[in-house]
């Protein structure tokens, strides 16, 4: 079924052992840093730091990404970066990216908030095309969906959790329910820091996920505690100094995280993940970290 829940009286008669499975990812999509700067504040995270990224150090760290990637195991596709798309980087963001019940491989195009950011999708949506997946365009181009930021994956199921509140509008999600033809539980975020779901919200397993609570609404805290069993939060230093909860998960068994999150790592490592630390302070400059410099791919 393909419906949206917004709130725990909406569950009635929902389970997540009865939602299909789904497989995991077969590898990550990866734009280089070439062009990566602060130009203009589009978040918290950006206040101070226009013109202040240190692009060798930001390279260097792009590479420890990739590389943690690459010995998970997800071979890595590049898109080429444009010049004068500074946050093309950031590649969660463009586009949301998965398979319908029947297996086919769907790309839908994000509308991004900020002008300056939806000079980008375009070159995703050739990317995407020249590899195969169907394009899909939202029915009302007016309204803003930024992708995988605010649209993501239950591990190893046909749901979809999705966030509104800042960027992308409550209303999109109906229509990415009908294109995945999955239903979708909607979370609306109340916290200008952050921003995007994947700021504050990351599944570890199909039963245990890691949030900042005081990102989300009371109803929204609710629908998180019915459907994960297990629910572990980060602190608010780890959650914005080190952006814990924008962590990459991979196949449920590998963890990709900032380095120096303490207390997420206890968490990580008690829910059986392998941890790898990275480094990606030049990015959090920018409000993102490891799961934003990622598209996982089908």
């Amino acid at each position: 079924m393909s419906r949206v829940y917004r709130s725990v009286a909406d569950l009635k008669g929902f389970s997540i052992k009865n939602c299909p499975s789904m497989p995991d990812p077969a590898g990550v999509m990866m734009c280089p840093p070439d062009f990566y700067d602060v130009k203009e504040v589009h978040n918290p995270f950006m206040v101070g730091h226009v013109g202040a990224i240190n692009k060798t150090i930001a390279r260097r760290q792009w590479d420890e990404v990739k590389a943690a990637f690459e010995e998970a195991g997800k071979p890595i596709s590049l898109i080429d970066p444009v010049p004068g798309l500074e946050d093309m980087v950031f590649c969660a963001n463009q586009t949301f990216i998965g398979l319908n019940p029947r297996m086919e491989r769907l790309c839908l195009l994000g509308q991004m908030r900020h002008s300056s950011r939806r000079r980008e999708v375009p070159a995703f949506e050739a990317w995407f095309r020249e590899q195969g997946y169907r394009i899909v365009r939202l029915k009302d181009p007016a309204a803003c969906f930024e992708g995988a930021g605010d649209a993501v994956w239950h591990p190893k199921k046909r749901l979809i959790w999705g966030g509104c509140g800042f960027r992308s509008e409550p209303q999109v999600f109906e229509e990415v329910a009908r294109v995945f033809e999955t239903p979708v539980v909607l979370l609306k975020l109340v916290n200008e820091r952050f921003y995007h779901l994947d700021t504050c919200f990351c599944p570890l397993t199909p039963e245990a996920v890691l949030i900042y609570p005081s990102a989300f609404d009371g109803e929204s805290l609710e629908l998180i505690l019915k459907i994960f069993p297990v629910v572990l939060t980060a602190g608010e230093n780890e959650a914005i100094r080190s952006m814990a909860c924008n962590s990459a998960i991979v196949d449920s068994s590998v963890a990709i995280a900032q380095r120096g999150a303490v207390g997420v790592a206890a968490h990580m490592q008690a829910m059986g993940l392998k941890l790898v630390e990275v480094d990606t302070s030049e990015f959090i400059k920018s409000g993102g970290s490891v799961y934003c410099l990622k598209m996982f791919l089908y």
